[in-house]
């Protein structure tokens, strides 16, 4: 019977084999070190920083600027602000 190394898991940014020495997990998947960075600013992450979506790593920041909420009003400072009264809310009824 030949010899069959055992199957490592694949890392999915390079495609190479993942030995337990050099693996991070983050998203059922396990990663070398050096490939687990930002899929944006390629910053190295480490498990308190780290969010993926779908199957790509980000920062937390990176992540919330990608995907979070967009529009106007969020993040928009005092410039936003309404001097608004609600006046033209109020009924004919409300006296």
């Amino acid at each position: 019977m030949p010899f069959k190394p055992a199957d490592n898991p694949k890392c999915p940014k390079c495609g190479k084999s993942v030995y337990a020495a050099e693996e991070r997990v983050a998203g059922g998947l396990k990663w070398h070190k050096m490939c687990f960075k930002c899929g944006l600013c390629q910053k190295l992450l480490d498990s308190t920083n780290c969010t993926e979506h779908e199957g790509e790593l980000y920062c937390k920041v990176c992540h919330a600027r990608k995907f979070g909420p967009k529009g106007y009003g969020f993040g928009g400072g005092a410039g936003c602000l309404s001097m608004d009264t609600g006046d033209h809310l109020k009924g004919e009824n409300a006296n």
